[in-house]
């Protein structure tokens, strides 16, 4: 049944839309899941630059993201200034040593390991940029009326799911961080109460050394992952 027009649902054509043969969309399906192999959480990171210019392109893709009733409850703080980043090295090595030395359950700790991680996190020095991802409980709508957002952390997931693709295919290695409690972003990030920092990015190039842990290499099948209906 069609949808009738009201005053608040004004549709216009489908834009953008680009079909294609079958054997192409097979073609670059196959060509994504190629790049998109390639695409490797590190923590060895250059401090070689990375132009804003690149990271706001990366971001505009982020954008377009679908979210809950289109509220687009988000907010990236790109953080470049280095006493900035020091600061929340400070802060998050602080919370990290405070997970390990307790607040982490010995399951969680065991779980770890294998990815030999520790408290101290350098890269969040060396590596130009970070991106910290907030979510917002309420935002003001266009019209300047304080609304509730929905499904902000699903929201939120995707569009930094398109982050992450988007930093992957220009080029550039990216870490997802999320120190626990992450209140102190906030603060240091001049950002209202009612966001939630959610993602603690790190961007920029791989150190020439930069190794990988072995069991992040480990990914589930199709079988294992997938189950078709048909």
């Amino acid at each position: 049944m069609a949808r009738t027009a009201t005053t608040d649902y004004q549709p216009i054509p489908l834009p953008d839309y680009q079909s294609y043969p079958a054997d192409e969309m097979q073609r670059r399906a196959s060509a994504f899941t190629a790049e998109i192999r390639r695409r490797h959480s590190v923590r060895d990171f250059s401090a070689r630059p990375v132009a804003r210019r690149l990271i706001e392109t990366c971001l505009d893709a982020a954008l377009t993201a679908p979210s809950g009733a289109n509220q687009q409850p988000w907010h990236f703080c790109i953080v470049g200034n280095a006493d900035l980043k020091a600061k929340i090295r400070v802060e998050a090595e602080a919370e990290e040593r405070a997970f390990y030395d307790g607040r982490a359950s010995e399951e969680w700790i065991k779980a770890l390991k294998p990815l030999g991680t520790d408290p101290s996190k350098p890269f969040l020095d060396v590596a130009p940029w970070l991106i910290v991802i907030f979510g917002a409980r309420k935002s003001r709508s266009a019209d300047g009326v304080i609304r509730k957002n929905y499904y902000v952390p699903e929201s939120v997931g995707i569009a930094t799911g398109f982050l992450l693709a988007a930093l992957h295919h220009a080029g550039l290695a990216a870490l997802t961080h999320t120190p626990s409690p992450m209140g102190f972003l906030n603060d240091l990030c001049g950002r209202p109460a009612e966001e939630k920092p959610y993602m603690l990015l790190v961007v920029g190039y791989p150190a020439d050394t930069a190794t990988i842990p072995r069991h992040a290499t480990e990914k589930k099948s199709l079988t294992e992952a997938t189950s078709f209906l048909e």
